[in-house]
């Protein structure tokens, strides 16, 4: 199927905007290069011993430049968004035409270029040809610029980082359902996203209304939720309980391993803990929605550490059993409800 949306633009968008770092294509690039398959190697198995879950094989394992991990995600966009690109663009205003699409295409690619910046690693799910991923990347310029900013032991970071991203893919390969599950959150988010006759009026309205209550006028979803409508609001809820959960036990068994094997974990934590509240992003994260992001981290540590308090660590295996087992978004900042109903 010919693409409807302009993602040779979105990613001409996202490369500019993430731009480059003096030290890629360097050697210290290529040893981190070199170095990173060891390392989730080891990480990996340090996981599975961690969680009691169990996965085949080893992933591939790629560090890209800014630009590249960029390009990449808009590839992945563009086949998780392939199903409803018609509906997609049309939701984004002028009955789908030509100019929404190159507007939808321009803010993916910048938002994806912007977090080019930042993101140090991630667990790949789509490949651009649609099949099935399983890759382990590693953004070599971000990495290698924290540890110069902040004096950071390279061999106990990466290891550290290794730990996180082979927690992600133990929870997408060990748990046969739950990739599925995601990419159908993916697509009921788009497929709810119907041209609404009137949007900017009741926008209008539910802004002066928060003005009128002395509410939030944009909340934890951002702009994206503050346009959504009800319908894609609960998918929303679905899709930040599933990242609370996944950000929260990757977190926590990341801390746990890093805790036994390294010995700056502590600090490397208090690092990340504090990039992730940088108040000069502050603004950026909520106008996005991608404060909701910013939270999952507590709120899914929070979760999984009060189950374990009450019902111990073992308690956790039930929400890897089906969809239905999963905690709700107020189950996740209320444990004892998921508990009591679970397990």
């Amino acid at each position: 199927m010919t693409s409807t949306i302009p993602w040779s633009s979105a990613s001409r968008v996202a490369a500019r905007l993430a731009g480059s770092y003096p030290l890629e294509g360097s050697y210290h690039f290529h040893h981190l290069t070199e170095q990173a398959p060891g390392l989730v190697d080891r990480a990996a198995r340090l996981v599975e011993e961690e969680t009691g879950l169990r996965s085949q094989g080893m992933p591939e394992v790629v560090v890209v430049t800014r630009s590249e991990w960029a390009e990449r995600n808009v590839a992945s966009f563009s086949v998780l968004l392939a199903p409803a690109e018609e509906r997609l663009a049309a939701a984004a205003g002028d009955s789908g035409s030509g100019l929404s699409r190159r507007v939808l295409a321009a803010e993916t690619g910048a938002l994806l270029g912007l977090l080019a910046r930042r993101v140090l690693g991630q667990y790949e799910l789509v490949l651009p040809t649609g099949s099935e991923a399983d890759i382990v990347t590693l953004v070599g310029a971000n990495i290698l610029a924290l540890e110069r900013t902040h004096q950071l032991d390279p061999a106990e970071f990466r290891s550290w980082l290794a730990l996180h991203e082979c927690t992600h893919r133990l929870q997408f390969t060990a748990v046969p359902w739950l990739r599925g599950y995601f990419r159908g959150l993916v697509n009921d988010l788009v497929e709810s996203a119907q041209p609404e006759p009137g949007r900017l009026a009741r926008v209008a309205a539910e802004v002066a209304k928060a003005l009128r209550t002395r509410q939030p006028v944009v909340d934890d979803t951002g702009l994206i939720g503050l346009f959504a409508s009800p319908e894609q609001r609960a998918v929303l809820r679905r899709v930040q309980a599933l990242m609370s959960l996944l950000e929260g036990h990757g977190h926590v068994v990341m801390d746990r391993v890093g805790g036994r094997v390294l010995q700056t974990q502590e600090r490397m934590s208090r690092l990340l803990k504090a990039r992730r509240s940088d108040p000069r992003l502050a603004a950026l994260f909520r106008l996005t929605g991608l404060d909701l992001k910013m939270k999952q981290y507590e709120l899914g540590e929070r979760f999984v550490i009060g189950v374990e308090a009450v019902a111990g660590w073992a308690a956790l295996d039930a929400v890897w059993e089906d969809p239905a087992s999963l905690p709700s978004l107020d189950e996740i900042e209320q444990p004892g409800q998921w508990l009591a109903r679970v397990a």
